[in-house]
């Protein structure tokens, strides 16, 4: 921050002396007010796992190729979000649905602070829209769960048994790697105790993808653990949440009207496309606020 001060100092003299540097001034003032809101969500972020990588497991609830379709939007827009903040995003896992959408997806966002700001979107996301797929043309409400879990290194221990593992390999059906649709180097794993799945088909050797899926696994079982130990009550994953009415976190309306409003916190923005489009951090830093809020 202290570079663009100086250069919007500098700037400033430039036009004292007659220079039309306007243009410049407004980059630099663009500049300045984005490092100010980045070090300002940073303050939000005190957590011991906050500055971490993200990994984000996205399901559909129930209703078939609605909830799978919208389920594919969640992933575009988290996708939209990452590259706004030149995050890297890859996915690591993709299973297609029958007719459009996804039944499944695991990605991975690489950044600071990239766990502490997707925590916030934990939990079920509702969509209601005029359903592209109804010849009626008639409004459907979908479903899909959001569960986010920090990238953890390998000096965290998390003990895993093998007698509680269920491994099993398939063929990659989607889009997680180039290679999928050829041999079946895809890897699930199930920790039995829990339920938690976690998986990869990104790679070529199924080896690797059992290494990430394990690492994933990890990862999931230790955030599930975090929460236990704070005493949320939240449920979780499929096994763990009713992917429905009554345990959403944010609606997005496309129609009657336009509309996204998060109802942990009441914000809402009309714009719904500039969301779906990426736009979230608004929502994002209103959540950061009012937890803050709640634990002091």
């Amino acid at each position: 921050m202290a570079r663009q001060l100086a250069d919007l100092e500098a700037y400033l003299e430039l036009a004292r002396e007659g220079e039309n540097v306007a243009s410049e001034v407004r980059v630099e003032l663009e500049a300045l007010r984005a490092e100010i809101e980045r070090l300002e969500t940073a303050t939000l972020l005190p957590g011991e796992n906050d500055r971490l990588n993200a990994i984000v497991t996205i399901h559909p609830g129930a209703g078939g190729t609605e909830s799978q379709d919208w389920a594919e939007m969640l992933l575009r827009m988290y996708k939209r979000w990452a590259e706004r903040h030149g995050f890297k995003f890859q996915v690591m896992e993709f299973q297609a649905g029958e007719e459009a959408g996804l039944k499944s997806a695991t990605f991975t966002v690489t950044g600071d602070y990239a766990y502490g700001l997707l925590s916030s979107e934990i939990g079920v996301h509702r969509l209601v829209r005029i359903s592209p797929f109804d010849a009626a043309a008639r409004r459907h409400t979908s479903f899909a769960s959001v569960f986010v879990s920090p990238e953890i290194d390998e000096t965290i221990n998390i003990e895993l048994k093998p007698d509680e593992l269920r491994i099993e390999t398939y063929r990659s059906t989607g889009a997680g790697g180039q290679h999928v649709n050829t041999t079946d180097s895809a890897v699930r794993i199930t920790h039995l105790p829990s339920g938690t799945v976690a998986q990869c088909q990104n790679e070529r050797s199924q080896h690797r993808n059992k290494e990430i899926a394990m690492k994933f696994l990890r990862s999931k079982l230790y955030e599930l653990e975090l929460l236990k130990r704070r005493e949320v009550s939240q449920k979780l994953e499929d096994s763990k949440m009713e992917i429905g009415f009554g345990s959403q976190i944010r609606s997005y309306v496309l129609h009657p009207y336009r509309l996204v409003k998060d109802l942990r916190t009441k914000f809402e923005v009309g714009d719904a496309d500039r969301v779906l489009d990426g736009d979230l951090d608004p929502f994002i830093k209103a959540y950061l606020v009012s937890r803050r809020a709640v634990a002091k």
